[in-house]
């Protein structure tokens, strides 16, 4: 496997985390490499359903993000981008205040589809929520940004 470039890493954080869904659910990519991913969310009263509990869209939204990045850097391809065929996820404990931590795993990346996990924790390690999500891989749909993102990889 190619070397990842770091420069890559640093800038596709900071488009992600300065998207406006990303915003909107005050979420951050804090870690990202070859099949790996860590995303945050400090809970607020925005992410709250009426009962005060953490909504389970905040928790699909971890789950979806967390595995995605993980497998982004699945593929070595430049050009090509991703997007979510499914998800599955399953929530396991209620959560009302602090932190969630997502740790995203990519599973296997072939040729047209990508498989990837996500565990959602609080700050104690205690598991909120597990989920995973197949992806379709889309040559020529990479990310369009204008200053374009430096290559994925070194030579």
């Amino acid at each position: 496997m190619k070397k990842l470039n770091p420069e890559h890493v640093k800038r596709i954080i900071q488009v992600i985390n300065s998207s406006p869904y990303f915003l909107l659910l005050s979420m951050k990519v804090r870690d990202l490499g070859v099949g790996f991913s860590k995303v945050e969310i400090d809970l607020d009263k925005k992410h709250f359903h009426p009962f005060g509990f953490t909504h389970g869209g905040v928790f699909a939204s971890i789950i979806d993000t967390a595995a995605f990045w993980a497998a982004y850097y699945g593929t070595e391809d430049e050009d090509s981008g991703m997007t979510s065929v499914d998800l599955k996820l399953n929530y396991l404990a209620p959560i009302a205040s602090g932190r969630l931590i997502a740790s995203g795993r990519q599973i296997k990346t072939g040729k047209t589809l990508a498989y990837a996990e996500a565990e959602v924790t609080e700050e104690t390690g205690k598991i909120l929520a597990h989920g995973t999500s197949t992806l379709m891989i889309l040559p020529g749909n990479a990310t369009a940004l204008n200053p374009p993102l430096p290559p994925k990889f070194l030579d």
